[in-house]
This record gives C-alpha cells, sequence and structure tokens, in this order.
C-alpha cells in the first residue's frame, strides 16, 4: 500500500496525476475502490481533498486478495476482463426457473456490485458448469470480452477429473457422437441419422482404478452440455453419482466431477495465455 500525504487543497483525481498515476489509471483506482482518504473510500475523482489528509493506494495485488474474498465462491483471478472462480458443488452456474438466487452468477454479481458501490457493475456468461460439477468457471466482466471468449471457446484447453463406476476396457480413448437433448432437457446421443445434433468428442485417460471405480483424466475437444455425462454412460462407466445418466452408487455423495484445469487466451491481450489449474478434491481419492 502506498501512503500519501496532501499539501494543498486540490481534487483527488488531480492529486494522484501528480503523484505519477495517469488519469485512466487514477480513475480506475477510484471506481476500484483502491484508494481511501483516511479511513474512508474515495468514491469520486472530483472530490476534494484538505492539506494535511492522508490518502492510501492499495497496490493490484492487495486489490486481487481482497476481491477473494465473495463470501460462497472462491475468486482466484480477476483483472479488468474476466474473473475466474472455483465453483463447489450443488451451486448452479446460473438460474433457472425454480432457483434465482443460490447460483454462481447471482453471488458474483451481488458481490462486485456491493465492492464497487455500482447497480450498474456487471458480469457476463461464458460457460457452464453443471449444479454437481465442481471447479474453474470463468465470466467476462464487459460484453466485449464475453463475445471474444464465446467465439474462442472451442479452442480453450478444459480438463476434469472425474471418478466413474467400474472399469474401462481401454486404459485411453477418444469418444465422438452426435449430442441433441430432448424436451425433458436430457441430452443424448443421436443414434438416428435422420435426428439432428452437434458433433461432441471427448478425451480420456485412466488415472488409477479397483475393482469398483476409475479415476479418469478427461480432456474435453468440444465442450456440448452434459457432454463428458453423456460419453461416460457410452462408455458403459457412467460417473459415480451421476443418477440422472444411469449412475447407480453415490460414494462422495455428490457428482464425481472437477473441472481442475482450463487455458484460454486473454480475450483483450491475445499473446497472453491464461493458464489455470486447481487442486482435484481429497475425497476424490478415497475410494482408492
Amino acid at each position: 500500500m502506498r501512503n500519501l500525504l496532501t499539501k494543498n487543497k486540490s481534487d483527488i483525481l488531480t492529486f494522484l496525476t501528480d503523484a505519477g498515476y495517469s488519469k485512466t489509471k487514477a480513475k480506475q483506482l477510484i471506481k476500484h475502490g483502491a484508494v481511501t482518504i483516511g479511513d474512508k473510500e474515495a468514491t469520486r475523482p472530483d472530490q476534494l481533498l484538505l492539506p494535511g489528509e492522508l490518502v492510501s493506494v492499495r497496490s493490484e495485488q492487495e486489490m486481487r486478495e481482497q476481491a477473494r474474498e465473495c463470501p460462497g465462491l472462491t475468486i482466484l483471478y480477476e483483472d479488468e476482463d474476466i474473473i475466474v472462480i472455483d465453483k463447489p458443488s450443488g451451486l448452479l452456474t446460473i438460474a433457472t426457473e425454480n432457483e434465482k438466487r443460490k447460483t454462481a452468477f447471482y453471488l458474483l454479481s451481488s458481490y462486485l456490485k456491493e465492492r464497487s458501490k455500482s447497480p450498474q457493475a456487471r458480469i457476463f456468461i461464458v460457460h457452464r458448469l453443471d449444479q454437481g460439477t465442481s471447479g474453474l468457471l470463468v465470466f467476462a466482466k464487459n460484453e466485449a470480452a464475453k463475445q471474444v471468449l464465446q467465439d474462442q471457446w472451442d479452442h480453450a484447453d478444459k480438463r476434469y477429473s472425474a471418478i466413474v463406476e467400474g472399469v474401462p476396457r481401454e486404459r485411453e480413448g477418444q469418444i465422438t457422437s452426435m449430442l441433441a437433448e430432448s424436451k425433458a432437457l436430457r441430452v443424448y446421443t443421436v443414434r438416428d441419422n435422420s435426428e439432428e445434433g452437434k458433433e461432441a468428442t471427448t478425451n480420456y485417460k485412466v488415472v488409477k482404478g479397483n475393482d469398483t471405480y476409475t479415476l479418469l483424466d478427461i480432456t474435453l475437444v468440444t465442450g456440448r452440455k452434459n457432454q463428458i455425462r453423456v460419453h461416460m454412460t457410452d462408455l458403459g462407466h457412467p460417473i459415480a453419482g451421476d443418477k440422472k445418466y444411469g449412475a447407480k452408487t453415490n460414494p462422495l455423495r455428490r457428482l464425481a466431477l472437477h473441472a481442475y484445469y482450463l487455458s484460454f487466451p486473454h480475450p483483450t491481450i491475445p499473446e497472453k495465455r491464461m493458464e489455470f489449474e486447481i487442486k482435484i478434491p481429497g475425497k476424490f481419492y478415497i475410494l482408492f
């Protein structure tokens, strides 16, 4: 944190520019709550300062640490364009007809509005994780970033850990099929050429296993709704805890699917490759 003492009467924007910050940077610092006057947060660039006041400016690192304190969520990274969280199992990504508030989108949006003291603060959906799936989830902080990320999302590197029932015959393989969704919102592999579907490809590799369960490392080549869950069932080894797609057991009392790795080009700095990797939940190992 940088502490500065005022000598003359001026507005906070002029004071910060005289201290070496550009006008754009100074406005961003004020907007994001990084500047305090005494023990109160600066709220406007034209806010007046009197001689002898203490102005404190938090660093980007300090702001990132503060930004991670969102109740119910773990924020792993944030900048002007994106925010990356670790979503817990059981939390929806976005609202449904029956649930509007207990979602990652609602919690994060409410937190950012409160933090910035602005009801206009917004986040935008880039991709989704199923309610039972835990792990890395990215939101955009403006429409331009959202559009770029979604346009390139098939080129993102997405890896998951999953525990499936039984033991796959092959230690590694690729599953490709055409996926469609029924009126009952169940995704399935199209078997009849007369039906329309979207191509989906999933790669898997056995990490460890026993006679009852197998831990897989999974890479998504495409990113269709429920893709991993459907493909594992097609393989004959549904994900543990996935009753919707045929699992008969639920040893972890949750869907045993975790998005642990994600990599993609930054939406406004294409040469900057963003890369995130988080730990696999410890309970994933208790079966082996």
